[in-house]
């Protein structure tokens, strides 16, 4: 079963101390433009679970692009998974990747698969083979409410069906580092809280987990560590409101 409680505790994350992101006096700018991250420093330690708040414009998903290697910084020195991103060879970007589960905020769904296949993307990449995960992917679309569209087009999909779709390829193949970018943005109150346990679950299993997004009460309700972004600077963590 892809959500199982009995499986969470006995492969929680060894090491709370090893750093998975390490972002230091990083800035980034698209062309010529002013800088749209300044003197960023951030570390996100094995197992942990952040969010990533701060109004519209303020850099968030250009960080989560940084850190998934989409876009190099035009200054400042990045280590994700301990390897120097500024050195690594072009060729090792795929395997690092693949250790990593993104949700972007345009979904990026390919329309020549059906919904199925679209989340069982990661595991099919991987080399893994159908019958060792249909199981996984039917239950993962059943909790994300997408059960009954498996063999739909992305195409006739509403904008939080397609949300959720996003959310499912994401997280089926368990990565060690998961980044969100406004996961609720489509989705009602409801599906939002079911996302935010389904984050929390793969959190437990030993992911780290960074949510950038705009909904206050998901925060509350999380009770993680806050980032805030603003004017290009990244704050310190501060605990969640009660």
């Amino acid at each position: 079963m892809f959500i199982k409680g009995s499986d969470f505790a006995t492969t929680a994350a060894t090491s709370k101390d090893a750093a998975v992101v390490s972002l230091q006096g990083v800035g980034m700018r698209y062309g010529r433009a002013p800088e749209v991250l300044r003197d960023v420093n951030l570390t996100l330690p094995e197992g942990s679970f952040h969010f990533l708040t701060g109004p519209s414009g303020a850099g968030k998903s250009s960080l989560l692009k940084l850190i998934y290697l989409a876009h190099q910084p035009s200054r400042g020195l990045i280590r994700i998974f301990g390897q120097d991103a500024m050195t690594l060879p072009h060729k090792s970007l795929p395997a690092l990747r693949r250790r990593m589960g993104v949700v972007f905020q345009e979904y990026r769904l390919l329309e020549h698969l059906s919904v199925f296949d679209n989340a069982a993307l990661p595991l099919r990449v991987a080399g893994r083979s159908f019958e060792s995960y249909r199981q996984d992917v039917c239950e993962l679309l059943a909790w994300v409410g997408l059960g009954h569209k498996a063999s739909a087009a992305p195409a006739t999909l509403s904008g939080g069906e397609k949300q959720r779709l996003a959310v499912a390829r994401a997280v089926v193949g368990k990565p060690d580092l998961l980044l969100v970018d406004e996961p609720t943005g489509n989705v009602d109150q409801e599906m939002g809280r079911r996302i935010l346990r389904l984050l929390k679950e793969l959190n437990r299993m030993g992911a780290t987990v960074l949510v950038a997004t705009h909904d206050v009460a998901l925060v509350a309700e999380s009770g993680a560590p806050v980032l805030t972004l603003k004017g290009g600077r990244l704050s310190e963590p501060s605990p969640a409101s009660p």
